[in-house]
């Protein structure tokens, strides 16, 4: 028989992963009768936990890491700040590390808590959709996802989640376009790598465009990184197709920035010759001349939230909780009505 791992034994207890992994490391909320009966199937299979990833297993120390995506994101900027004042509230110190997009998000997460022996963490973006389970098992402290990439068939017992509905969100977005007369709309997203957030968005546009009866057209899109220039050199992209658009719709305010740009720079008005909405609420994008209707994620609300989640974990209040939060489409200068013909 192959060596069984922690998902073998709950299945066979007929129990969660995160009861066994109780058993296995003494918390006290397990009824008796349950735990003897992990605990001779553990005896009985000759089950060994993982004895390096126990070497992670919490301590007393007061550190709790916040694991961000990007070091140049400002969406996430409120939201740490939101995360710090919580966490000093409680008493703990916070212990910030930035990821650029190449790495594992996951194997980082792991890695800092063991290197910081921390008592939770939270990750801010990234993408979770590689993960496998028993990383997040072995880790054995409380973990929360933040408006992060997370695979759809996670098993939900072993993290928290807090994130928004992207692709309703991003069709609202597009639908406003269509209802102010547009038709002929452009998109810049991020590409194929963005399996999750990126990918979610873009059926949003899709969506919108099929409720309004126009047809989806593959030249209408470029693909951009989040980034000022990624997307400033998408809209020149677009631009230079000579598709007679009539409004854009970009899927993170930064492109966005970058995208109005472009189109200013070829000496076109908006929203007078195009229309643009963004996706975040950056205070960047109300800023901007012409100010940039976007769909405002609540920023605070995640920090916030995220940090009564992961305290609820760490002092065993309750278990893990998977939160979604409402989104607003801020209707601004960059998005004009077309007169009809």
């Amino acid at each position: 028989m192959k060596d069984l791992n922690i998902k073998d034994i709950a299945k066979i207890a007929g129990v969660g992963i995160s009861t066994v992994s109780r058993v296995i490391n003494n918390h006290p909320d397990v009824k008796d009768k349950t735990r003897e009966r992990i605990r001779k199937i553990i005896e009985e299979y000759n089950y060994i936990p993982n004895n390096s990833a126990r070497n992670l297993k919490r301590t007393d120390s007061k550190n709790i890491g916040v694991l961000v995506k990007g070091i140049f994101n400002p969406f996430f900027a409120k939201i740490i700040q939101s995360i710090e004042e919580k966490i000093s509230e409680e008493g703990y110190s916070t212990i910030l590390h930035y990821n650029d997009y190449n790495s594992n998000d996951i194997e980082v997460a792991i890695e800092l808590v063991k290197e910081k022996k921390l008592r939770g963490i939270i990750c801010l973006g990234g993408n979770f959709t590689n993960i496998d389970e028993s990383q997040l098992i072995d880790l054995e402290t409380p973990i929360v996802l933040s408006s992060a990439d997370i695979i759809q068939d996670l098993n939900k017992e072993i993290f928290s989640s807090i994130v928004i509905e992207n692709e309703k969100a991003a069709s609202e977005a597009v639908d406003y376009l269509c209802k102010l007369g547009h038709e002929k709309i452009g998109i810049i997203v991020t590409g194929q790598e963005d399996k999750c957030i990126g990918k979610l968005r873009f059926q949003g546009y899709k969506k919108a465009l099929e409720k309004n009866g126009i047809e989806y057209k593959e030249e209408f899109l470029e693909i951009g990184k989040y980034t000022f220039k990624s997307s400033f050199d998408a809209m020149n992209k677009l631009l230079d197709k000579e598709l007679n658009l009539t409004a854009v719709f970009v899927t993170s305010d930064i492109m966005a920035i970058g995208a109005a740009k472009a189109i200013l720079k070829r000496g076109l008005k908006i929203p007078d010759e195009i229309s643009i909405v963004g996706f975040d609420g950056i205070e960047y994008a109300e800023y901007f001349h012409p100010s940039i209707t976007t769909i405002k994620q609540p920023d605070e609300d995640f920090g916030k939230r995220s940090v009564e989640i992961l305290f609820d974990l760490i002092k065993r209040k309750k278990e893990h909780q998977h939160i979604i939060l409402e989104t607003q489409l801020l209707k601004r200068e960059s998005c004009k009505k077309l007169t009809s013909k």
